[in-house]
């Protein structure tokens, strides 16, 4: 009985400490990550209830790099340590802890358009388009006039060089957003802003690529081949080579039927074929053939890639095809 009260009495200190001012300035959002247990997410725009679950072994470094971040911000609770937090949330595909974290420091720093950026990266993840434009449009409010600014990979490419700055990201995702939401026009416009900050061949890449179905989405033909004149086989792609692809597809250059020759089960391929699939999927609508369009999204589902854009838009053109 003795021990029982006095594990009792030790939870009930723990309790108190975790409500105080105190210790809630210096942590993040008090995180629990239990490995191999599914945590609910968010539904997709077909219906299903899309969960995370981690796993210890496969994930080990990511968990450690989140251990590591939640570390420095002990040690020097600064804007940008607070937002590694977020981002190593977000790589385990807790969202939901992900958009806590970023919460906090949009109402710790509310002159920085950092966190927005990140926050409304992540509730495209989740399928909640319209908080995520609220925010992408109080970030390009927040850095209207200011200098590029580079931002680092969390999980950097083969040449350990950051491509991204936090103004494409910005644009790249306010775009998506509306695109998602069948907002075309909406859209076209963000692309045209973002293409003003792709600085290098591999943002273009991927501006283009969403610039230029958001043209075919508008019946603008003409235009989107127009846009394809800027692409070409001597561009210098590090990490975008599934758009470069595409893009290379829809200049005829590149055979779509060579497109998802990946391995759609391997861990480090998925991602590429589901953004692959994506784009071929809507060069079939975009010839009229929904039957295969149809089709490809159906296989990029089944991936359960769900995070991934070309996944979202997959479940966005489906969703639209079985209401016709």
């Amino acid at each position: 009985m003795k021990n029982y009260w006095s594990f009792f009495m030790t939870l009930l200190v723990v309790f108190s400490a975790c409500d105080s001012k105190i210790v809630d300035k210096k942590r993040s959002t008090n995180n629990i990550i239990i490995p191999n247990e599914e945590v609910f997410q968010t539904v997709s725009l077909l219906g299903d209830s899309l969960f995370t679950k981690i796993d210890s072994t496969s994930q080990s470094m990511q968990i450690k790099n989140l251990q590591e971040a939640e570390k420095q911000y002990l040690e020097d609770p600064t804007l940008e340590n607070l937002i590694w937090i977020g981002r190593r949330e977000a790589y385990l595909s807790r969202y939901d802890l992900a958009i806590r974290t970023f919460t906090k420091a949009i109402n710790e720093f509310p002159e920085a358009f950092e966190p927005l950026r990140h926050r409304g990266h992540r509730y495209v993840s989740i399928r909640k388009f319209d908080e995520a434009i609220r925010d992408f449009q109080n970030a390009a409010d927040l850095m209207a006039g200011t200098p590029i600014q580079i931002e680092q990979d969390g999980m950097p490419n083969k040449l350990n060089i950051p491509l991204s700055n936090v103004q494409f990201n910005v644009w790249y995702h306010l775009g998506l957003a509306h695109y998602l939401k069948r907002e075309w026009d909406e859209a076209l416009e963000a692309y045209k802003n973002c293409m003003e900050v792709s600085v290098n061949d591999d943002l273009k890449i991927a501006t283009l690529d969403w610039y230029y179905m958001t043209l075919l989405k508008l019946g603008r033909t003409d235009d989107a081949q127009e846009l394809l004149v800027q692409v070409n086989s001597k561009m210098d792609i590090i990490e975008n080579d599934a758009y470069f692809k595409r893009l290379l597809m829809y200049k005829g250059e590149f055979q779509p039927e060579k497109l998802l020759n990946v391995d759609s089960e391997a861990s480090d391929q998925k991602l590429q074929y589901v953004t692959q699939g994506y784009g071929l999927g809507n060069y079939y609508l975009s010839k009229g053939d929904t039957s295969m369009a149809q089709s490809i999204f159906q296989n990029v589902i089944k991936t359960g890639y769900w995070s991934a854009f070309g996944y979202i838009a997959s479940e966005m053109e489906l969703a639209k095809l079985k209401d016709e």
